[in-house]
């Protein structure tokens, strides 16, 4: 009796206990969540890349193979900078060749992603282009200021200066692997003295107007991102040369020789658009980075997003372009050109375009536009979809209308196919760039990018 007396005294008074436990747990704030990159829009990042074709355009001796290394490295830095906030991402440390460790976050502490990125992608650039015009390494310094500017705000200075330190520790390392690749300064060495093409019926030569030496006949012994060498993806043999009016290697040609000489209004239009000639453009593998900032914009994608499609639209056309000058010269195959002058035509010059596509200072199997363009489709249609429809306004500051395709594949074989237009490429150059292009693409698409 007593017992059950005292339980009915104690019962108010723990209840009563309960009751103000449970009160003030609900009023003791919880420690606020750290942000994720996927809360910050991607504007940080579209902004950086665009400034990068804007070097690529107007830095000195920034070939096509160059400035796809340049994307490549600041793909993966941005991403690796950021990757720390992406819970469910893996980094690219251990997947990618001779990555073996890079900076990592400090655990527990709060960063500003977009804070990070902004300072790693500046660090990168002044490493990557010292040799930029002073008015575009002043733009860096702008661009690099007004971020810190508006971050700061958001911020405060500890959470700040910890980013910024932390995106410039992520850039040098990275700098740092790049410079083992054998690309490193690749800009200084465009037509590398020393070098004796392979020479006999159908091997390259030098093309008019300028005759210039082969470009980079070394970029395809690089070390690639993701693909084992240069020799990975690798396409069959070119159709065997021959002079025969009936052999295949006359009828392809042929082609292109007609293709010319016939071009439709529309034709011409697209052998102009995607020229993407180096020195008055931000060159092919710029063409593809400008069109994957199109879409993270059409999709007002977070960093996190921008970061991954950076990172692999880099890679892919950095790859493209090793395993693409690897063909090149191991065939040493001779350019319409010089064929069609040679055995069909004295006289053939493409004279139809005012603003001349000139054929490029290196061998002709298999064709650079066609590789990188089907290698960038890859990983945006694995990213956006397969029926993604958008217009390329990419030369909108040149004045050349846009062109609009229904997907990044549709988008990839036009431009594969303008260098046909253009009189560049036979067509199994293009056929099987396209081909190695996808390989790339899709290896790309299978590294382990979450968990």
């Amino acid at each position: 009796m007593l017992k059950k007396m005292h339980m009915r005294r104690s019962t108010p008074f723990v209840l009563i206990l309960f009751l103000g436990v449970l009160v003030a747990c609900q009023h003791t704030p919880k420690p606020p969540t750290p942000p994720l990159a996927s809360q910050f829009p991607a504007e940080v990042a579209t902004r950086w890349f665009e400034l990068q074709l804007k070097l690529i355009r107007e830095t000195p001796w920034f070939s096509p193979p160059v400035a796809s290394r340049a994307l490549g490295y600041s793909g993966v830095t941005l991403y690796e900078t950021v990757v720390g906030g992406m819970p469910e991402y893996d980094s690219l440390v251990g997947q990618l060749n001779g990555l073996a460790a890079l900076p990592r976050p400090a655990a527990g502490q709060t960063y500003h992603w977009a804070a990070a990125a902004n300072s790693a992608m500046a660090t990168l650039l002044r490493s990557l282009y010292p040799t930029a015009r002073p008015r575009n390494l002043a733009a860096i310094d702008a661009l690099e200021q007004q971020y810190a500017g508006q971050y700061k705000a958001e911020a405060g200075n500890e959470v700040l200066n910890r980013s910024v330190a932390y995106g410039k520790a992520v850039a040098a390392a990275i700098f740092e692997w790049s410079k083992t690749d054998g690309g490193h300064e690749g800009y200084l060495k465009n037509f590398p003295k020393g070098f004796t093409p392979a020479s006999g019926p159908g091997s390259w030569v030098p093309t008019p107007p300028k005759y210039q030496a082969p470009l980079h006949p070394y970029w395809g012994q690089n070390r690639p991102f993701v693909i084992a060498s240069g020799e990975e993806c690798a396409p069959p043999p070119p159709t065997a040369y021959s002079e025969d009016p009936g052999s295949l290697f006359h009828a392809e040609a042929i082609e292109v020789y007609a293709v010319v000489k016939n071009l439709t209004p529309e034709e011409r239009e697209i052998a102009l658009f995607w020229a993407d000639d180096p020195g008055t453009t931000f060159t092919p593998p710029g063409h593809s980075v400008a069109i994957a900032t199109q879409a993270v914009e059409k999709q007002k994608a977070t960093l996190a997003l921008a970061a991954e499609t950076y990172a692999k639209v880099g890679m892919a056309v950095a790859d493209a372009f090793i395993a693409c000058w690897n063909t090149k010269y191991t065939y040493n195959l001779i350019r319409p050109i010089t064929y069609i002058q040679s055995v069909i035509d004295p006289a053939w010059n493409k004279p139809y375009i005012t603003d001349p596509v000139i054929t490029p200072p290196f061998p002709e199997y298999t064709s650079g536009h066609s590789i990188q363009s089907a290698a960038a489709a890859t990983v945006l249609t694995a990213l956006f979809g397969d029926n993604y429809r958008f217009t390329d306004n990419s030369h909108a500051d040149r004045r050349l209308p846009a062109r609009t395709f229904s997907s990044f594949y549709e988008a990839a074989e036009e431009a594969a196919f303008s260098r046909l237009f253009g009189g560049i490429h036979y067509r199994p150059a293009i056929v099987w760039g396209v081909q190695q292009g996808k390989c790339i693409g899709a290896k790309i698409n299978a590294l382990r990018w979450k968990h």
